[in-house]
């Protein structure tokens, strides 16, 4: 009994140690995957984060305000550094999407993105501004950051295809493939940091395959009707 009396004072010490914004935003996840967003109150997260309510409010204005800090801050995990290396040659291409596949397969396939995710689906009726939320600051930003990486093989001359958009979208398709779905239903395991490297690297391998050098003879088959 005075092991756990201790273990369960030393917690609060450690709790209280804790900035307040993060605590708050540590408590507020933890109430949205546990009871949904409509139905969590900022009471509830309050006592969780053991602040005030006036304090909550003073950091967010609102719980909405704490679901966009709660996925955003995750979501700056999935971007890649800004000092990406110059793309002179096809290599270096491979090498950088190949480095944005294993940084977006880790971080999204975290089990506390996949619970954003399972959050915003369950809520999608009542709450659509969760699944909002993911798509603006998740989803689209990865997208945005993998367009410009292709949008400067363009100006390299190191892409046949115009629409940086459109292969962005292709390129996370070869990467997940059917991954996501199995990992939001939870009958697919992560992948470990070997698995994550390989199917980064094949994605990326499958890719330039697809997307010829500008103004080099495309593949044989890829015109193929």
């Amino acid at each position: 009994m005075v092991g756990r009396t201790e273990s369960a004072a030393k917690e609060r010490e450690a709790l209280a140690e804790q900035p307040a914004r993060e605590r708050i935003l540590g408590a507020a996840f933890e109430a949205f995957a546990e009871h949904g967003y409509a139905q969590t109150s900022t009471l509830e997260i309050a006592t969780r984060a053991k602040v005030s309510k006036r304090e909550l409010y003073a950091l967010f204005g609102s719980k909405q305000q704490m679901l966009v800090a709660c996925i955003s801050e995750r979501a700056q995990r999935m971007r890649p550094p800004a000092d990406w290396p110059a793309l002179r040659n096809r290599s270096d291409l491979d090498a950088v999407l190949t480095a944005f596949g294993a940084v977006l397969l880790h971080e999204i396939s975290d089990p506390d993105v996949i619970a954003v995710f399972r959050l915003a689906i369950a809520e999608a009726d009542r709450s659509p501004e969760v699944a909002q939320a993911l798509d603006t600051y998740g989803r689209q930003a990865a997208l945005t950051a993998l367009r410009d990486v292709l949008e400067r093989a363009q100006s390299a001359g190191l892409l046949d295809d115009n629409d940086a958009r459109r292969m962005a979208t292709r390129f996370m398709g070869l990467l997940w493939e059917d991954l996501m779905v199995g990992l939001t239903l939870g009958v697919a395991a992560r992948p470990d940091p070997a698995a994550i490297r390989r199917r980064a690297r094949e994605a990326a391998d499958a890719f330039l395959r697809l997307h010829s050098e500008r103004g080099a003879a495309p593949p044989p088959g890829a015109n193929r009707g």
